[in-house]
């Protein structure tokens, strides 16, 4: 694997190790404070299991306030800080550095306020994602953002990647679902920004939180919209002799107006691993899928089908099979929210992450396998078709150097063909240290010094999550 440079650790930092972990002592509990090489190693790294860097030491903070007190510590002391989720991130964003104190926000695990008259929710940042949904199912609500890793994966985590999921087609990624987040600075500042309500006066700071992976201050609790249920959600699968017949189906569902709630893509490949797997009933002789889910009546469900049905047979559609019991529904969801976990059985992949216009599908879909090809490896592809929002799996053999630099390059290759054609580089992994070096394909110098320096405001000594998003040339300060 090529070596993506990490900035050059502080010998300084690391030769006070000591005295800064007695600094550390003073803020915390005993057993927030991980600092022994073996406790360490779990937070070495993240879900680019790649790249792994021993962080200074690790803090787990039970309250807000211990937050502060540890991030007004580091500013003081010149201290880089990695504030961490659940480590689930697949571009990265949480992969320490040496000289790094990792802040985690998994002991910031409760549930605050549930109020279903305003339909939100108030939680702290260490919730996981399906812990909300779990928390107001009972009641007929539930919480729309649901990345593959929900099981796992954290709110604070989310809102730093602005993370997304199946069902982002329909209700919106982790941005149009949080009203408000209490954000901690660099200076030990505790901030309300938004809040119960559907927005705030003022320049829209939310959004500027929302996907700012960390590097801007860490969000310690967050309040988030809560929805009704649909009184009935139907998956559809939809088999076609060829990819471009699938991705040629998807644009034209979109252009025609329609919006399901999701509309999930697999290749052959990804099919004959998702089955093997979850045994979820995909059908083995197309060379593409469709699942798609409509909600709502039975009549609204059945004149929504009716519809798609009539523009897939239009692409030449070879299967359609719809689910009849929650039974069969949950099965089709389980082999798609199984899919990076079943592909890590059969093979070491690299999970890519970049974004294009639904109309470029069948030709960017057509470019990806000659693309991987190209390099003598193999990929499978399942996304979320409907926002354009692709997931190609690279597989390769990571005991294999040769193999390992062609998987990332061709991964590289696939981002810049997502940017030629009017994507950009990410849909919901985020930036991380794994296209960090490829922002100025997306934007020119200016944009990122734009970007640069509004970074800066908050941070102007970039120790927050100093790895990360911008290449490490020509940073720019406040």
């Amino acid at each position: 694997m090529s070596a993506i440079a990490f900035p050059v650790p502080d010998p300084g930092i690391i030769a006070r190790r000591e005295a800064i972990i007695a600094g550390l002592a003073r803020l915390v509990p005993a057993a927030s404070l991980i600092t022994s090489a073996d406790e360490r190693r779990p937070y070495e790294t993240d879900a680019l299991t790649a790249y792994r860097r021993m962080p200074l030491a690790v803090v787990l903070p039970e309250t807000t306030q211990q937050v502060a007190a540890v991030l007004r510590f580091c500013r003081e002391e010149g201290i880089p800080v990695v504030p961490r989720g659940a480590g689930t991130s697949l571009a990265g964003g949480a992969i320490p550095q040496e000289d790094a104190v990792v802040i985690g926000v998994s002991k910031l695990n409760r549930i605050l306020k549930i109020d279903y008259a305003n339909r939100i929710a108030r939680v702290e940042a260490g919730v996981t994602n399906l812990a909300v949904t779990g928390a107001v199912s009972a009641e007929g609500f539930f919480y729309a953002p649901d990345p593959s890793s929900q099981l796992a994966c954290s709110i604070g985590g989310n809102i730093g990647m602005n993370s997304g999921g199946a069902h982002c087609l329909k209700y919106g990624v982790t941005t149009n679902n949080v009203l408000g987040v209490t954000l901690v600075t660099l200076e030990g500042e505790i901030v309300e920004i938004g809040g119960g309500h559907l927005d705030a006066p003022g320049y829209d700071l939310l959004g500027l939180i929302n996907g700012s992976e960390g590097q801007l201050g860490i969000v310690t609790e967050a309040t988030v919209r809560i929805l009704r249920a649909a009184e009935g959600a139907r998956p559809v699968l939809f088999g076609f002799p060829t990819s471009e017949q699938a991705g040629a189906a998807v644009a034209a569902i979109i252009g025609a107006g329609i919006i399901p709630v999701a509309m999930e893509f697999m290749d052959k490949p990804a099919i004959e691993i998702c089955e093997a797997f979850a045994k979820a009933g995909y059908p083995m002789d197309v060379e593409a899928l469709l699942i798609i889910e409509v909600e709502g009546s039975d009549a609204e469900m059945d004149a929504q089908l009716a519809r798609i049905v009539a523009i897939a047979r239009e692409h030449g559609v070879s299967t359609v099979k719809e689910s009849k019991s929650a039974m069969e529904a949950a099965a089709i969801w389980k082999g798609r929210k199984s899919a990076f976990g079943a592909t890590g059985r059969i093979a070491d992949y690299i999970c890519m992450d970049g974004t294009i216009p639904t109309g470029q599908l069948p030709y960017v879909l057509k470019r990806m396998d000659e693309i991987v090809k190209g390099y003598g490896l193999r990929v499978a592809n399942v996304f979320h078709a409907g926002d354009g929002n692709l997931h190609p799996l690279i597989l390769y053999n990571c005991n294999d150097p040769v193999e390992a630099q062609k998987a990332e390059d061709a991964g590289m290759d696939i981002l810049k063909l997502c940017v030629e054609v009017g994507g950009c580089l990410t849909g919901e992994h985020g930036v991380g240290i794994e296209k960090r070096d490829l922002m100025t394909v997306q934007f020119n110098e200016a944009d990122l010094a734009q970007q640069m320096r509004v970074r800066a405001v908050f941070d102007p000594r970039w120790l927050l999550n100093p790895a990360k998003v911008f290449p490490l040339e020509g940073r720019v300060a406040a």
